[in-house]
């Protein structure tokens, strides 16, 4: 986190590392409000499903996105929050117990029972990334979210533990280090999707959010506010992409523009008279044929894609807990009619998702494609704000200690 010069703004950085692209955020935090001021796209083929697996590449992309960033807000990014993701992530109910040391429930209370359930057996090669509040508990009454100030001898918490592995963890950390940036601190891109995207009311109600990246589809259910479930399905947009050039028989960058263009989740939302000119491989002539071919590949696709959703949630037990449906973000839910099919197929309400809570160039941002990258800075500016408050308190606390000091020697004491 640095601070703007001119404004004395606190200016943050966001970095997500995706599986087609890299983005690259810059912001500056003012009076409240989060304005973007600099954003970068660059094309990357380092990664699969969420892992790295080309470093060079992937600090390649990293670096395109960060200079078209940096040129685009008129200042430097030296650090940066990163989004972390993909099949190695790891996620587990845990809970804890402690006295309350007062007749009301303090601060320090929380934190003492949130160690507590902490304190949990996990394999040395993984390393934890959250550990998010449920509920607590005090003296056996349950449902309580808010517990400082209550009266009670026993407090206990659930808590949600998020996990990754080490190794992975620390490639994508390496290629940012070898790009030129400092990574000031880790999050889930599930759930900074959520943050850009989602209200308070949604969370209470109960929602999913699915990120529809270029390998997979990262999950994220609320309920009540707090999180309950992650999970992720290696599915996404190159699978599509990859349908469209296997059926249409093209290549797979002009399926990816065909998909983008003209694709179409729902055969009947298209003209049956439009056609479109598809690309040959080997040399040969372009081809035109009905866009309905092209919808009827994606929509064998999409059913697919959303079916695995539904049997996931099922199986979790969490349709019946999803009272304002399910969201779509990432740039695969930019697909047309996805929403509609969604409708059916989920049998929950559904809508798109974009970041709707920031400022400055929110024309560039507000598509599904910008949710992780917004996401990450807005979860860094909640954790920066934490430490300051932290650190504000200590301080009051070492003066008036200085002060007490002062006082017992003057009197003699």
């Amino acid at each position: 986190m640095a601070k703007d010069a001119k404004t004395q703004a606190r200016i943050i950085a966001g970095l997500d590392i995706g599986t087609t692209k890299v983005a690259c955020a810059i912001g500056r935090y003012d009076n409240g409000q989060l304005d973007i001021i600099g954003v970068g796209q660059a094309p990357n083929s380092g990664m699969r499903h969420g892992v790295v697996v080309n470093i060079d590449a992937t600090t390649e992309a990293i670096k395109k996105a960060k200079d078209e960033a940096e040129l685009m807000a008129g200042t430097r990014a030296d650090s940066v929050w990163l989004a972390v993701g993909g099949q190695h992530i790891q996620s587990f109910a845990s809970s804890g117990m402690v006295a309350v040391r007062h007749k009301e429930v303090q601060q320090e209370d929380i934190d003492r029972v949130i160690e507590a359930a902490k304190a949990v057996a996990i394999p040395q090669d993984r390393q934890v990334l959250h550990v998010l509040p449920q509920d607590f508990k005090i003296d056996g009454q349950i449902g309580i979210f808010d517990p400082i100030g209550m009266s009670g001898v026993r407090l206990e918490a659930s808590v949600f533990i998020v996990t990754g592995a080490k190794a992975v963890i620390q490639n994508a950390v390496t290629c940012a280090q070898r790009a030129g940036i400092k990574v000031e601190g880790l999050v889930l891109s599930q759930l900074a999707s959520a943050m850009s995207v989602l209200s308070a009311d949604e969370k209470n109600l109960g929602v999913c959010v699915v990120d529809m990246g270029g390998g997979t589809c990262d999950m994220i259910a609320f309920h009540q506010g707090s999180v309950i479930h992650t999970g992720l399905l290696p599915v996404g947009g190159h699978n599509f992409t990859h349908d469209v050039a296997i059926g249409l028989k093209t290549t797979q960058v002009h399926g990816e523009t065909l998909k983008r263009k003209y694709g179409c989740a729902l055969p009947e939302m298209v003209s049956e008279e439009e056609s479109i000119e598809v690309e040959s491989v080997g040399g040969r002539k372009p081809r035109t044929l009905m866009r309905r071919d092209l919808c009827e590949v994606l929509e064998a696709r999409t059913e697919e894609t959303l079916e695995l959703i539904h049997h996931d949630l099922e199986e979790k037990g969490l349709l019946s807990k999803l009272g304002s449906g399910v969201v779509l973000t990432g740039g695969g839910a930019l697909l047309h009619g996805l929403v509609e099919m969604g409708d059916f197929v989920l049998d929950v309400p559904v809508r798109r998702g974009w970041p709707e809570k920031v400022g400055g160039l929110v024309d560039v941002v507000r598509q599904p494609s910008c949710s992780t990258v917004v996401g990450v800075m807005m979860y860094g500016l909640s954790q920066d704000k934490d430490v300051a408050t932290h650190r504000n308190i200590s301080a009051t606390e070492v003066k008036v200690a200085d002060w007490t000091k002062k006082m017992k020697h003057l009197l003699g004491i």
